[in-house]
């Protein structure tokens, strides 16, 4: 039962793999008088690296560190116990790199609100990781404002890692530090593959997952604009008639994650579109309600829709 405690915990997140550098971020980051603050900080370490934390120099001392060690202990009632037994109002996490956030999101007491999240890779490590642990690596990129790739020189090919960043977030900034310490922001332009300026947005069969993403995360540049695209029906009882989804499967990390990512269209009068059917569509983008999203979201209104052939790569890739 939840006593005494804010009605919401902000949470700051560090994520990566052992020896990343979130050891000495957080350190210094306590080390630094301007995060300090009046009340109690509940520093939960869930792995334990050859770096170890020295309390004694911490700006501000109303921090308690509390460690789970086992994915088993990472529970709801848990972090609570913690969150009570040191008073906390603030929580910072430095997370295991090979639990899934997904479980620490289920875990997390009501109340306790998301306010940063801070991503670490090993420059020298980081595409061995990325060859090997492709999912895990996406799961730490997918949801971070931040991506520091450490121990960064001249050898390494910046592009080929911007590249695998990109393919998984547009909105995440990329800092490459080096050893010195001096840092270099990504400041790569990344030019969408279509042309969102166009009369009609043509986007062609490889690059639906771009379109989907950028339409998701950037969706206020592309109301009241035309596209033309060829997708995969998926029509539902429950819709209001001439309306079906329409979009592909997409591969965003690894064949584990093949999902269906569409958006609600409205078909023209006699369509007559079925499930699986393959359509190429020209269509205005709107925001609007819609039974698909339980709420608003993008909305097409075909002017054009024609039977069209599977394209030859059926599944899109941000590759």
């Amino acid at each position: 039962m939840k006593k005494n405690l804010p009605p919401e915990t902000p949470v700051y997140m560090f994520l990566g793999f052992l020896e990343s550098g979130k050891t000495k971020f957080i350190q210094e980051t306590f080390e630094d008088p301007r995060f300090m603050i009046d009340e109690k900080t509940l520093l939960l370490v869930t792995e334990e690296g050859i770096e170890e934390y020295n309390k004694a120099r911490f700006a501000d001392q109303n921090v308690e560190i509390a460690y789970i060690d086992s994915e088993d202990d990472l529970t709801e009632d848990n972090l609570l116990s913690l969150q009570q037994e040191t008073g906390a109002v603030r929580v910072v996490v430095e997370y295991n790199g090979m639990w899934t956030l997904q479980k620490f999101f289920e875990a997390m007491p009501e109340g306790w609100m998301i306010n940063q999240v801070m991503t670490f890779f090993d420059s020298n490590t980081f595409l061995n990781y990325n060859a090997n642990m492709r999912q895990l690596v996406f799961d730490k990129m997918q949801n971070t404002q931040l991506i520091v790739f450490n121990r960064f020189s001249d050898s390494v090919d910046k592009m080929e890692l911007h590249k695998i960043v990109r393919g998984v977030s547009r909105r995440a900034d990329i800092v490459y530090e080096r050893g010195s310490g001096e840092a270099d922001f990504d400041d790569i332009e990344d030019p969408l593959p279509f042309d969102i300026n166009a009369d009609v947005i043509e986007i062609a069969d490889r690059d639906y997952a771009f379109f989907y993403r950028d339409l998701t995360e950037n969706l206020e540049a592309y109301l009241g604009k035309t596209v033309r695209f060829k997708g995969l029906v998926a029509v539902d009882s429950r819709l209001p008639e001439n309306n079906v989804v329409i979009g592909r499967h997409v591969m965003t990390c690894c064949e584990a994650d093949i999902e269906y990512l569409g958006v609600a269209c409205v078909m023209p009068e006699g369509a007559g579109a079925q499930m699986r059917d393959w359509y190429e569509v020209t269509a205005k983008i709107e925001l609007k309600k819609h039974y698909v999203y339980k709420g608003k979201g993008p909305v097409l209104t075909a002017t054009d829709a024609k039977k069209a052939n599977p394209p030859e790569e059926q599944l899109a890739t941000f590759y």
